[in-house]
């Protein structure tokens, strides 16, 4: 989605206040609510593109009509809100019975005891189906606390086949490891056309290199307990200087427009090849149609050139039932129903997003498989087949952790310090972080 760095700042502040946001009940006090014999079951989702209000609503009216037990209340929540909408339910003892969680804040929440666990509320073949790399994301101490909707990449190579090929370049063999992509951009990099647009800025640089963190090091600039930053490794100093190739080379936009997630400067020809999320797919078809057919998409390349190698995130969406809701399993059942229920309404969902954004669920894969539209669509395959299978987790540090490494990137490529002095600074910033905020041994356990 291209509005996903917006979102995901939101994410940031939500998680920021985890503590305090979904631990209200659903009600205060008594059973749960009830309507014309109906009970009653709150659902907020946080606003996302138009056409996801729309497809939400439908299969909501829908399940409404198909029983006459229950009814779902559907509130659409503004996503500068957001938070302040739930702050302020949790001090009324309202918060709703369900509410659309971001993936980054499910171990929180856990921990301060927010989310109902499902295991006892849906079917286990509903469980069994979810892709084995993101079950990881929605569980704790091997029980499952929300259910997935969708994953979105954080990084994809996109390029102009017809420039590729005008360039000498084999557009069937796009580049595999960072010195091919360096030498794609150089070949690429014609009069007012960049070879190569990706993040300059420390906010974006935080959260859209992690992927290439995974790349370059196997891991993240912190250890696995979160008790000492390791920024200063040697193969971080690699990721930098790949970085600064790309900038100080003026293979990229200097002073670039828009954030990293825009993919404007490559829907109107200003750059050769883009590295974005998977929802810039979306944005192209719908705002640069022109472009699609002179585009192909692959994995981005690994430092290595590995095929198996993390060069992304997955960042995505859950649904949670509140731990304190007086109607749990009636919750339960319409997520079971919407997302883990029939793979033709997830199949739907995907549909309706022009392909932009990957199922969770084996099954669903298997019905998108059995229909043309999809299985024919130019991005999508390689995407869900070679992309989405190496994704890892989006970290669920504090975001200061992030935005410190990402200012060493941003301060190395653009020449403000050398390398190893900015990844030193970002190595004692993170080192402050874990101190100030007790971070040590406080990492999430799956």
């Amino acid at each position: 989605m291209h509005k996903r760095r917006s979102k995901l700042l939101l994410a940031v502040a939500a998680t920021v206040a985890a503590g305090i946001v979904l631990a209200g009940c659903s009600g205060a006090g008594g059973g749960a609510k009830t309507e014309n014999g109906k009970t009653v079951v709150t659902f907020w989702q946080q606003k996302f593109e138009d056409y996801q209000q729309a497809w939400f609503k439908k299969y909501v009216d829908k399940y409404n009509a198909s029983q006459d037990k229950v009814k779902i209340d559907y509130q659409v929540v503004p996503a500068d809100t957001w938070p302040q909408k739930l702050k302020a339910a949790q001090a009324a003892g309202k918060s709703p019975d369900i509410a659309t969680t971001n993936y980054g804040n499910i171990a929180a929440g856990v921990v301060n005891g927010q989310f109902a666990q499902l295991d006892d509320l849906m079917p286990a073949t509903a469980f069994s189906d979810i892709k084995e790399n993101v079950a990881s994301f929605v569980t704790s101490g091997g029980k499952h606390y929300a259910y997935p909707m969708l994953v979105e990449p954080s990084t994809v190579l996109y390029y102009r086949t017809d420039l590729a090929q005008a360039a000498g370049l084999d557009p069937a063999s796009p580049p595999k490891t960072w010195s091919e992509l360096l030498e794609w951009a150089k070949k690429l990099t014609q009069g007012d056309v960049k070879g190569m647009t990706i993040a300059s800025v420390a906010a974006d640089l935080g959260w859209s290199s992690w992927g290439l963190q995974y790349s370059a090091c196997g891991e993240l600039p912190i250890n696995a307990d979160w008790s000492k930053a390791q920024a200063t490794k040697p193969c971080f100093e690699k990721l930098a200087e790949f970085y600064k190739a790309l900038y100080q080379g003026g293979l990229m936009p200097q002073q670039p427009k828009v954030g990293y997630a825009d993919a404007t400067p490559y829907g109107q020809g200003e750059v050769a090849m883009m590295a974005d999320g998977s929802w810039a797919v979306g944005q192209l078809k719908n705002d640069f149609p022109d472009m699609v057919s002179k585009t192909a998409v692959a994995p981005f390349p690994s430092m290595d050139g590995s095929p198996n190698k993390t060069t992304a995130t997955l960042g995505g969406w859950t649904l949670t039932v509140d731990a304190k809701s007086k109607a749990k399993q009636q919750a339960a059942d319409f997520i079971s129903y919407l997302l883990a229920g029939d793979p033709a309404i997830m199949a739907d969902f995907f549909k309706t997003s022009g392909y932009s954004k990957y199922t969770v669920r084996t099954s669903v894969d298997e019905a998108l498989a059995d229909t043309p539209e999809a299985s024919n669509d130019p991005f999508m395959k390689i995407i869900s087949d070679q992309v989405v299978p190496n994704g890892k987790q989006e970290p669920g540090y504090p975001w200061d952790i992030s935005l410190a490494f990402g200012t060493a990137i941003e301060s190395a490529m653009k020449g403000s310090a050398d390398v190893p002095s900015s990844l030193k600074t970002a190595d004692d910033a993170i080192n402050d972080v874990i101190q100030k905020q007790s971070l040590a041994g406080t990492a999430p356990k799956q």
